[in-house]
């Protein structure tokens, strides 16, 4: 199994607690024949973009974005927010592979950092378990429809 792991540099702190929390998972779950990549982009509008090269690239298994937005005093939340979850999406449905969407989208600091290990757990493992979960989903389709043909 290949998985690529997409992370935003922007609010670093976070995003590296959310990548703490992937490995954690990945480490805990002992998996025969692994292998990860971990890609840097710059923020989280950069994400879709970093995905789809990571697909590109290395043809993975499944793709987990790790980003961190909050919400300011602007519009500029929304668009991101909306870029992002929309380009992450239209990657699933392209490349028929897991593409994970772990970016917080929070009003406060706060709410990202309980989100990032903190009291409301950890989003990048629950990233790490959905990618798992969608691997072996899509590995049981693909073993369905081959024993049907």
């Amino acid at each position: 199994m290949h998985v690529c792991i997409v992370v935003s540099q922007w609010h670093k702190d976070i995003t590296d607690a959310l990548l703490e929390g992937v490995f954690m998972t990945f480490e805990k779950i002992e998996v025969d024949d692994f292998s990860m990549e971990v890609i840097n982009v710059p923020g989280s509008f950069e994400l879709p973009l970093g995905a789809q090269l990571a697909i590109n690239t290395y043809s993975p298994d499944a793709v987990i974005c790790l980003g961190c937005i909050i919400r300011g005093e602007t519009t500029h939340f929304h668009y991101i927010s909306k870029s992002v979850s929309d380009g992450i999406m239209e990657l699933n449905i392209k490349h028929n592979i897991p593409v994970v969407f772990g970016v917080l989208t929070t009003d406060t600091v706060k709410q990202a950092k309980q989100r990032s290990g903190g009291k409301q757990g950890n989003k990048g493992a629950d990233a790490a378990i959905t990618a798992l979960e969608m691997i072996e989903l899509r590995n049981k389709v693909k073993q369905a429809h081959a024993q049907k043909s």
